[in-house]
């Protein structure tokens, strides 16, 4: 890592730190590998059983263990760390022009990997663009990261299983359904 990490410029780091770096990376690979799992689990089978899903809201989908349902291979992955993506520009932009709401800095990384979806005996690619953010350090003073993982919007069937994944979290907040669940689980005393 250390060695790569000269190739791509950066002269000012401490070999001391090397294996730090690696078990934060590791971490963070984990991470995005574990995102790409759960739009996978949610889409693999096509938009309609995937918009079944995103209505439960964000938290119905990680309660669900979608991210079991489904296989994908990581057939390859590009480093782009220098080429800003067009939802981090768009906030960037945003930040400048209602600093209160969208004011952060830019991602220092960003990764396309590249996942073999099976849907029955096709196999397609789908490529995924991650975005890797620093956020100030939690109480204890450890390093937090924020990985904003989702799959490029290649084609249409792509970019409409963004919209159904936020959509669907939307409307399960929106319509009263997160309150209605917790009453109905309270009801059933809490099974």
């Amino acid at each position: 890592m250390y060695n790569a990490l000269l190739r791509k410029g950066y002269h000012d780091t401490d070999p001391e730190h090397v294996t730090s770096m690696v078990s934060v990376h590791n971490f963070l690979n984990e991470g995005a590998w574990n995102e790409i799992r759960v739009w996978e689990g949610l889409f693999a089978k096509g938009l309609g059983d995937g918009w079944k899903k995103c209505m439960k809201g964000e938290q119905g989908i990680v309660e669900s263990g979608v991210m079991d349902e489904a296989d994908p291979k990581l057939m390859r992955f590009q480093g782009r760390p220098k080429e800003m993506t067009p939802k981090a520009a768009m906030v960037q932009f945003l930040g400048s022009i209602y600093p209160s709401r969208f004011k952060t800095a830019p991602p220092f990384d960003r990764h396309d990997w590249y996942v073999e979806r099976k849907i029955g005996d096709k196999t397609s690619e789908v490529r995924y663009v991650i975005d890797y953010y620093e956020a100030p350090d939690d109480e204890a003073g450890e390093p937090v990261f924020y990985l904003d993982v989702r799959p490029a919007i290649d084609s249409p069937s792509l970019a409409v299983a963004r919209a159904m994944r936020w959509g669907g979290d939307i409307y399960y907040r929106a319509s009263g359904k997160e309150v209605r669940d917790a009453a109905k689980e309270t009801a059933n005393g809490g099974n």
